[in-house]
């Protein structure tokens, strides 16, 4: 297996860091330069074939990481003599590169991210392109990504238009890829070429194989002296390296109606759709504590007619532009269309249906724990209602009721009691975070 990291920018928001006496990818974290960190990562995953793009004071990189035998791996370098942009310079590397996938790294983050089980999604989808996608703090000024139920992507969201007017899903492209050899050849000339403007979004407009890989995993964007701040102490501190999926994860479901957003009902308009005052903070003390946060809810609005699956997923564009707004993110959002009776006027038959995945049955918990490798006993379910708890039981979770919404009222599983109670999330989150 190999890897190009492109580590030729000269790096202006850095600046004040660099002075322009280093490049961009040699700017300390944790008293290591990016790319050491970088190159550490590669190793450890088992990728000693690596291969430096580098350009601005390019030497100092050569002058410092020499062949690479000194950190484990063998580096080769290309040296672009004019900026060939993000993509440009494969035309040339690509004489360097054994055929199959390579791992396509930027040079201005840092991650710690299983790459085997990135691979063998690429695989699995038989991709020509898989780009590492995942939720971030701060969609609003990010490039975002729009794919199918496929995990296809079918469309970039750049991060300078006006997003005003619209909801939309917190799904950043995080600059990590998987690129098939075979990708190189789309590149005829040797001049400046953009990646994702002059590439990868014709691939995405002719529906060809390029998908996104969406992952809880710590990939961080330190092209800022406040993100290299942020950065080093979740290094420091653990917490980037916990998020590696190699690892266990714990997680903190949750219920959406009556938890997170004001209960009013069976929700199936977006103007109908309303966070609790307390909810964006709760949500982001979850993204701070280690825990993946993820909604878990049932929705038979569909089932019953009420509205598409379209609706719904509007309905959380909208819950996740709200939280990416003041910096809190989901990791991931599971809705059951489903319900068992029948003789509703309008309803659905499609969805009239028994199943695995409606609560109290546990098919979206599972889902997740194959998906982010999550140790069910290290985790919690938080909901308003007895099914809520009753589904946390059913799959070894520790369970919250939460006196919002129905407040434990619904009355359908009476006997079945929370582990605690508390007022609202943000109560719940403080209490699990007191429990660690």
């Amino acid at each position: 297996m190999q890897a190009v990291i492109m580590a030729g920018g000269k790096g202006t928001r850095l600046v004040a860091l660099t002075k322009d006496q280093v490049p961009k990818p040699m700017a300390q974290i944790a008293k290591r330069p990016i790319l050491e960190w970088q190159i550490e990562q590669l190793k450890n995953n088992g990728i000693t074939d690596i291969i430096l793009v580098i350009g601005h004071l390019g030497e100092k990189i050569k002058k410092y990481f020499g062949d690479g035998s000194k950190f484990g791996v063998n580096l080769r370098y290309f040296h672009e003599t004019t900026p060939l942009g993000s993509a440009g310079a494969l035309y040339y590397v690509r004489s360097l590169l054994e055929e199959g996938a390579f791992f396509l790294i930027f040079g201005d983050i840092i991650f710690d991210i299983d790459m085997a089980r990135m691979l063998r999604f690429h695989q699995d989808k038989k991709a020509v392109v898989t780009l590492f996608a995942h939720p971030n703090s701060h969609p609003f000024d990010s490039d975002l990504i729009v794919t199918d139920t496929n995990d296809k992507v079918i469309e970039f969201d750049s991060k300078n238009n006006d997003r005003i007017g619209y909801w939309y899903d917190n799904l950043v492209n995080a600059g990590v890829y998987l690129l098939e050899r075979s990708f190189c050849e789309r590149i005829k000339k040797p001049v400046k070429t953009d990646l994702e403007k002059d590439l990868l979004f014709f691939m995405a407009q002719k529906k060809e194989a390029l998908v996104a890989y969406c992952s809880p995993e710590y990939v961080k964007d330190v092209g800022t002296p406040e993100r290299i701040g942020i950065a080093e102490k979740e290094i420091n501190n653990g917490f980037a390296a916990a998020r590696n999926l190699k690892n266990e994860q714990k997680a903190i479901f949750l219920d959406r109606d009556g938890t997170i957003n004001k209960y009013k009902g069976l929700i199936w308009k977006q103007d109908d759709f309303e966070l609790y005052h307390f909810t964006i903070e709760a949500i982001r003390k979850i993204n701070r504590s280690g825990y993946l946060a993820i909604v878990i809810t049932n929705q038979p609005v569909v089932a019953r007619g009420l509205c598409q699956l379209q609706d719904v997923e509007n309905i959380h564009k909208k819950l996740e532009t709200l939280l990416g707004k003041e910096g809190a993110f989901l990791d991931d959002i599971k809705f059951c269309p489903h319900h068992p009776d029948k003789g509703y006027p309008e309803e659905n038959p499609i969805y009239k249906v028994p199943c695995s995945c409606r609560k109290p049955n546990i098919g979206m918990i599972q889902e997740c724990v194959e998906k982010y490798n999550i140790d069910l006993s290290q985790s919690w379910f938080v909901g308003d209602t007895t099914t809520d708890i009753q589904t946390g039981k059913n799959a070894g979770m520790r369970t919250v009721l939460v006196q919002t919404g129905e407040a434990g009222k619904d009355g359908k599983y009476e006997n079945t009691l929370p582990d605690m109670t508390c007022t609202d999330l943000l109560d719940a989150v403080r209490r699990i975070r007191e429990e660690q």
